[in-house]
């Protein structure tokens, strides 16, 4: 009796360590890219958030035995922002070495695919074919498209905009302005299911690892939150969240 008193004295004290070191304001406080359906979705009527960002908040917060709240928040230096000021203790963010060096990344939970929106008439039927000479791309500045299309366009011209909303995107590519837009394929998906006369390109140009952010040089949380996605990856929950949400352009990493 007494060896099992203290060994659920020992795992009382490890938890209460580990919701310490990850929510030490007693409740676990996370943040994603509001306009990401890959991380999540914000319901409009009743602000209800569901998706991958979501499952993982509340089955890590219940396992280290705390509340939780999340919210969305407009666009990628928010995120950071939020985590790096200590406003959030998470964030939910594609990685990219320009932002490793405001937070710090834990391994990737899954992939998500980015490709490009043109219209019906465009003669672009495929992402190898965008990199040319007079090609404009449009991009939302900040993005993890936009920072890796910056990095490997040689010809193209890649155009960014602070966060445009859909209806801005559809009249950039209807007057000409930009010949595709680049986003994650969802997003694009969703835009076109909107827009009949616009079409996602059938490939992709870039595989975004979707990651979990912390404070930089937090390396408990980066080495708690690795295992507790191990063992999300194991138990199926992020397949089964990516499922639910009806993520067409994500995989969990592991498949």
């Amino acid at each position: 009796m007494q060896a099992r008193a203290r060994l659920l004295l020992s795992v009382t004290i490890a938890i209460g360590c580990q919701a310490q070191s990850l929510a030490p304001t007693g409740t676990l406080r996370a943040v994603f890219l509001e306009s990401n359906p890959v991380q999540g979705r914000i319901d409009p009527k009743t602000g209800a958030i569901t998706g991958p960002a979501a499952d993982l908040t509340r089955e890590l917060a219940r396992q280290i035995g705390v509340p939780f709240s999340i919210k969305g928040v407009a666009g990628a230096r928010n995120v950071i922002d939020s985590v790096k000021n200590h406003q959030a203790d998470i964030g939910f963010l594609a990685f990219d070495p320009t932002r490793a060096v405001d937070v710090d990344f834990t391994n990737a939970y899954a992939l998500s695919w980015s490709s490009f929106l043109v219209p019906l008439t465009s003669p672009l039927r495929g992402v190898n074919e965008a990199d040319r000479s007079g090609i404009r791309i449009g991009a939302a500045a900040g993005d993890s498209p936009q920072l890796y299309l910056s990095r490997t366009m040689k010809n193209a011209e890649v155009k960014r905009y602070p966060a445009p909303s859909e209806a801005e995107i559809i009249r950039m590519l209807s007057a000409g302005e930009i010949d595709a837009w680049a986003a994650n394929r969802q997003r694009l998906i969703e835009i076109a299911a909107h827009n009949t006369n616009f079409r996602v390109l059938p490939n992709n140009f870039f595989a975004v690892k979707q990651a979990i952010v912390v404070p930089k040089g937090d390396t408990a949380a980066v080495d708690r939150i690795n295992r507790f996605l191990d063992d999300a990856k194991k138990s199926g929950l992020i397949q089964m969240s990516i499922d639910h949400a009806g993520l067409n352009g994500a995989v969990d990493v592991g498949q």
